[in-house]
């Protein structure tokens, strides 16, 4: 064969495989094969969307029913409730639970308080915008994000370093990135950030910190479950006038776990 004519040969094979590879059916898969991806990609954010959606209706839900059906009127705290996602702060495992009038279990012996107790104690507060308010134990976080919705200046601390950490970096990456966290013993309080306006402790003690009552500014209010840890508390609200004098009041009963030391 002489080089042109093996050169023609060739470039007609080449050809003959070009055809190949474009050829209709070929095509046709290539278009069948991107129209399937897009449709799992649509069918995968309706899925997301419609499980958002449901959450949302979960929680309006729990604010109609649990928590204004009891009393709870102040709008900035019914509103905050509305917009913390509560399920992100559960395990994916009991995410199905997340707006059933109930605490939950958060690891650690701790537990997500009741959604009806954490509007209580954040209506208790009084909080308007600017105050600063000071939450001892952590948890999840959730008590913290609903606080910051009302006010900026959120200061909360956790004893369970595992607890903490993982509060810390849910609420960084929900875009809560005013809220102060720190690892440490609640009972002597944050004195670097004292005076509060509003102090909220979410574990049963025996007394009442002497430290926090020092903490709490004059017009302020604290907010504690004191009594026996394994059965029973009080919830009590204090006041300290503008002389420094404190006013107690016993809102009801309650079931927290320990404070822990």
């Amino acid at each position: 064969m002489t080089k042109n004519n093996s050169s023609l040969s060739a470039k007609a094979s080449a050809r003959a495989n070009s055809a190949k590879q474009n050829s209709p059916g070929k095509v046709w898969l290539s278009l069948n094969l991107i129209v399937l991806a897009l449709f799992s990609l649509s069918l995968s954010n309706l899925v997301t969307l419609f499980a958002l959606d449901n959450f949302k209706r979960q929680r309006e839900n729990m604010v109609s029913e649990q928590i204004e059906k009891r009393g709870i009127k102040e709008k900035s705290v019914l509103q905050a409730l509305r917009n913390v996602p509560r399920h992100l702060f559960v395990s994916e495992e009991l995410q199905s639970l997340a707006y059933a009038d109930r605490p939950l279990p958060i690891g650690y012996g701790q537990t997500i308080s009741q959604p009806y107790i954490v509007a209580l104690m954040t209506e208790l507060l009084n909080l308007k915008q600017g105050n600063k308010v000071l939450e001892i134990g952590s948890g999840s976080g959730y008590q913290a994000a609903i606080l910051s919705e009302i006010t900026q200046e959120v200061y909360t601390i956790e004893i369970i370093e595992e607890l903490g950490e993982s509060a810390k970096k849910r609420l960084k990456d929900l875009g809560y990135q005013s809220i102060r966290c720190r690892i440490g013993d609640g009972y002597y309080g944050w004195e670097e950030y004292a005076p509060f306006d509003g102090i909220m402790v979410t574990a049963a003690a025996t007394h009442i910190p002497p430290s926090l009552i020092r903490q709490l500014k004059k017009g302020g209010k604290m907010c504690i479950p004191v009594g026996d840890p394994f059965l029973t508390q009080n919830l009590i609200l204090i006041e300290k006038d503008q002389e420094g004098n404190l006013k107690t009041k016993n809102i009801l009963p309650v079931r927290f776990v320990p404070f822990v030391r």
